[in-house]
């Protein structure tokens, strides 16, 4: 059996330790004040690194991701479960999985939330939250399931489900550019019975969902794609969605092929940098299986970069 290392964060502290284990089902956990952090995932999947980096040239970002012979890299599929003052928040759901056999070979989806959240001591029935950033079909697979009968029914039966109205505005309308990634059975169902719950958020400004939780729009990926802010105790960690996915992703202009805007994903990572580095937020990346949550610096030349490695 192979063994791995898991990021232990211990925001206070400062540190990270690195703990082996034999499964790799939790990715990292930190305390951030009173809020305790538990980065789950959905497994790996492999997306072509050429739409993941967009313009950036093979020749520089493989010097930080390594390639496979179809192109592909892996990229990990973190779910981020937060713990405050006595409820239990899920942000995100991953790939789920209700993907046909085709897609599920060509992007390698391993389906592995539920045995995650279990190794994390979270069972489906006590999440009492679950806020999707945006309704990419890799953000929201798990927030329902196919039952034997082949009916649609939402996967954590006791939570309200949290989305931006623009992000199902947009879903329903179908785009050619981007309709791949909105699928129905993962929020309509959930919206017709109101389980699911379709928020406003205006760029610069939160809502607070929960005591210590709110969320902030972010455009660029998505026109409404939200980040997510815990706040406890006066300290401060954000899950940053895909404005910044994984750490190789830090550079300014090192957007994806998927952003819908590529400049506000450059105006809007300004934005997030000035106050998340001044700061000392905790990062939380929503696809870097190997760091998933990281601190922020600046180095010699005024880029920012991660504050730790792996190494």
């Amino acid at each position: 059996m192979a063994f791995c290392f898991v990021w232990i964060y211990d925001a206070r502290m400062g540190s990270v330790q690195l703990a082996g284990g034999a499964e790799e089902l939790v990715r990292g956990r930190a305390r951030v004040g009173e809020a305790e952090l538990i980065v789950c995932t959905d497994g790996t999947a492999l997306f072509d690194g050429g739409a993941m980096f967009g313009v950036v040239p093979k020749v520089l970002w493989q010097r930080k991701v390594q390639a496979d012979a179809l192109n592909r890299i892996p990229i990990g599929l973190n779910c981020l479960v937060v713990r405050l003052h006595g409820k239990t928040v899920l942000v995100e759901t991953g790939f789920g999985n209700k993907l046909s056999p085709k897609l599920q070979g060509i992007y390698g989806t391993q389906q592995v939330l539920p045995q995650s959240l279990h190794a994390a001591g979270v069972e489906p029935g006590e999440v009492d939250l679950v806020i999707n950033t945006h309704l990419h079909w890799d953000h929201c697979g798990w927030n329902s399931v196919l039952d034997e009968a082949g009916v649609v029914r939402p996967y954590f039966p006791n939570a309200e489900y949290v989305a931006h109205a623009g992000e199902v505005e947009h879903g329903r309308r179908q785009f050619e550019r981007d309709r791949v990634s909105y699928v129905a059975e993962n929020y309509e169902p959930l919206l017709a019975t109101g389980q699911m719950r379709a928020v406003n958020v205006a760029i610069g400004e939160e809502l607070e969902l929960l005591p210590g939780v709110s969320v902030e729009c972010f455009p660029g990926h998505t026109a409404h794609m939200m980040v997510v802010h815990v706040r406890s105790r006066g300290e401060h960690a954000c899950f940053v969605s895909d404005l910044v996915p994984t750490a190789a992703h830090l550079d300014l202009t090192w957007g994806m092929g998927f952003d819908l805007d590529p400049m506000a994903v450059i105006s809007e990572r300004k934005r997030f940098y000035a106050r998340a580095v001044a700061e000392g937020w905790l990062v939380v990346f929503p696809h870097d299986h190997l760091l998933p949550m990281v601190r922020l610096t600046t180095d010699v030349r005024g880029a920012v970069v991660a504050a730790m490695s792996a190494t």
